[in-house]
């Protein structure tokens, strides 16, 4: 028996992928006006809905990779840039916020954990 449950592996897996974007999201305001940039994003929302929809077990989760993929979504500028700053910097915040949330689920997911085994610290 596992002794964390696919819940908390996949908060893990969440917070890890949020922190990803968050790297790829930073990049690509970093490079709004470089030409010929090609933004980047990574959804990795998707991926770990996909493997939580098929019943992965923890062991399963835990082989859940994210990487970044080329975002076409922005209009290509003269310059050959693709990249929306504005929606870059949305994409950012609401990007944070998941990660805010997830880290305060797997905390109170600790705290659980911490009463069931009798801990005080």
């Amino acid at each position: 028996m596992d002794l964390f449950d696919p819940s908390i592996i996949a908060l893990e897996k969440a917070m890890s992928g949020a922190e990803l974007r968050q790297t790829v999201l930073s990049n690509n305001i970093a490079n709004a006006n470089t030409p010929g940039f090609q933004p980047s994003d990574v959804n990795f929302q998707s991926v770990l809905a996909q493997a939580i929809g098929q019943g992965d077990s923890a062991s399963q989760l835990e082989q859940v990779t994210f990487s970044p993929t080329p975002d076409a979504t922005g209009a290509t500028q003269v310059n050959g840039n693709a990249d929306d700053i504005n929606a870059q910097m949305a994409d950012l915040s609401e990007n944070s916020l998941y990660y805010q949330a997830a880290e305060s689920i797997t905390g109170q997911q600790m705290e659980i954990l911490k009463t069931a085994i009798g801990s005080t610290a």
